[in-house]
């Protein structure tokens, strides 16, 4: 691992300078970082990967038996749809 002392406003380069990560704030213990990068690079915070890898997982370990017995007529409750907030 690479470690860098930034202050704010200073900022490193990654992918000769595709992407750009700026340090925009210091609160406390929390750091805001402004990310600068191309649509198509995917940013996305550690904590959601890992949590729809183990959604994966559990999705997986699921038999087709399990699965039947939520398509059997009588079985199914309908889903509930939350209402849209007004602004």
């Amino acid at each position: 691992m690479l470690v860098l002392t930034r202050k704010i406003n200073e900022a490193l380069l990654i992918e000769e300078g595709t992407i750009r990560v700026v340090v925009l704030s210091v609160q406390g213990d929390q750091v805001k970082l402004g990310i600068d990068a191309p649509r198509e690079v995917s940013i996305m915070r550690e904590e959601i990967v890992e949590a729809q890898s183990q959604n994966r997982e559990a999705a997986q370990s699921i038999s087709p038996d399990d699965l039947s017995s939520l398509t059997e007529p009588g079985k199914m409750r309908p889903s509930r749809r939350p209402t849209p907030k007004s602004r």
